[in-house]
């Protein structure tokens, strides 16, 4: 249990640690396999996404996720290491039913030996992880102790600009999920079904995020979120150039995917300024105190 002085501070419970822990470590390689080996999904994925610009775009939200579930794992405190539950766990839950929809399309009797392991193994996971994570937080919620107070609120501008975030990345997901038929005249560039559907994991994912950090409303609480809000941008940039022929850039769609894509970096950049210039202030409160 962390503490301040005489106040005891709610931490993370090891099951929550160790479900972070390993779920950073799975959406890592799943990124190697989609970022790096965009063009190779048939040999080394799960299943086969074409065109290479939505295995690298999932590739690119995958990694992004590590440090987000990575950072919250190393938080001493419950209230610094909860941003990353409920997004992670309605991804998960959504990823999941996109699975069993689509089944059929996965390599589980693969000719290739890597993609017909990848395929099992990710089935595993998707039906693992959820019930994992509840039994998790279900322990957190038995630990003692009382939430870290708010350090430094988010100005009104920053919360509202992820409330408009939230609204468009939550009703874009979940179109995109219930009517993949829709996609064609929602995303700039071709979706299947099933790839409609992974990326609408995502996007209900990271929209849950936004409206999360939203209630946080405090940059000390937000710093895996932030790092990794950072991060998700520029990876997605890059993918966006590496992959710009796939794209159909005389769609609306397409510009407003990157207006979309740079107010993420301008959240996830501001705020993992505020957040560094706060861990200087506290390392120098800290040196001074012991002086």
């Amino acid at each position: 249990m962390a503490t301040s002085g005489q106040v005891a501070y709610r931490s993370p419970s090891v099951g929550v640690r160790w479900v972070l822990i390993a779920a950073s470590g799975l959406v890592l390689l799943a990124g190697f396999q989609l970022f790096i080996f965009s063009e190779e999904t048939s040999r080394y994925f799960a299943w086969t996404i074409r065109p290479s610009v939505t295995a690298a775009f999932l590739g690119a939200a995958y990694w992004a996720s590590f440090f987000l579930e990575f950072l919250a794992s190393r938080e001493r405190s419950w209230a610094r290491a909860r941003i990353a539950i409920p997004a992670v766990f309605l991804f998960t839950v959504a990823t999941l039913v996109a699975t069993l929809i689509h089944i059929d399309r996965f390599h589980l009797s693969s000719p290739e030996p890597f993609a017909r392991a990848a395929a099992w193994v990710w089935l595993g996971i998707y039906v693992l992880v959820p019930p994992l994570m509840l039994v998790a937080l279900v322990g957190q919620l038995r630990e003692k102790g009382k939430d870290e107070p708010r350090y430094l609120p988010l100005p009104r501008w920053l919360r509202g600009v992820l409330l408009g975030q939230a609204a468009i990345l939550l009703g874009l997901g979940s179109v995109l999920f219930v009517f993949p038929q829709m996609a064609p005249s929602l995303w700039p560039w071709m979706l299947t079904p099933l790839t409609s559907r992974a990326i609408a994991a995502w996007l209900l994912g990271i929209g849950l995020g936004a409206i999360h950090a939203t209630i946080e409303n405090d940059f000390k609480r937000l710093k895996p979120a932030m790092i990794s809000y950072m991060i998700l941008s520029v990876l997605q940039f890059a993918a966006l150039f590496r992959y710009s022929t796939d794209v159909n850039w005389n769609a609306p769609t397409a510009w407003m995917l990157v207006l979309l894509l740079a107010t993420v970096l301008l959240v996830g950049s501001y705020s993992s300024m505020r957040v560094l210039r706060i861990g200087r202030k506290l390392i120098g409160q800290t040196s001074r105190n012991n002086v």
